[in-house]
């Protein structure tokens, strides 16, 4: 078999299963409020939870309020009362290779303390 041949047929595999290990590693971030804290979720495709990552909390604007690790859990709960949440927040979370994040509205936040 002709070597063009044979890279070529190489590179069209390696294209096509690139996809499918890019998802497998894909992190999936949660955060849910009550009127007291927001908890953070994290696990990958597979549903592992995140074990060691760095999550950054940063109000409406982007500027950063707060970088704490997540739990051994994939979980970590941020006391509403430890940030200015008056604008939102976007809750990130990363894991050195992995990252992705989440957006807590300030109606989010309102809706959870009427009760």
């Amino acid at each position: 078999m002709d070597r063009a041949v044979i890279r070529a047929t190489a590179l069209a595999c390696l294209l096509a299963a690139a996809p499918f290990g890019a998802a497998a590693h894909q992190l999936t971030v949660f955060a849910s409020v009550d009127c007291e804290a927001v908890t953070v979720e994290a696990k990958f495709s597979n549903g592992n939870a995140v074990q060691r990552a760095d999550v950054r909390v940063l109000d409406g604007q982007n500027a950063l309020l707060q970088t704490l690790p997540i739990g051994k859990d994939g979980t970590l709960a941020v006391p509403l009362e430890s940030v200015d949440h008056a604008g939102g927040l976007v809750i990130e979370v990363d894991t050195g290779s992995h990252d992705n994040y989440w957006i807590v509205t300030p109606d989010d936040i309102s809706k959870s303390c009427q009760s």
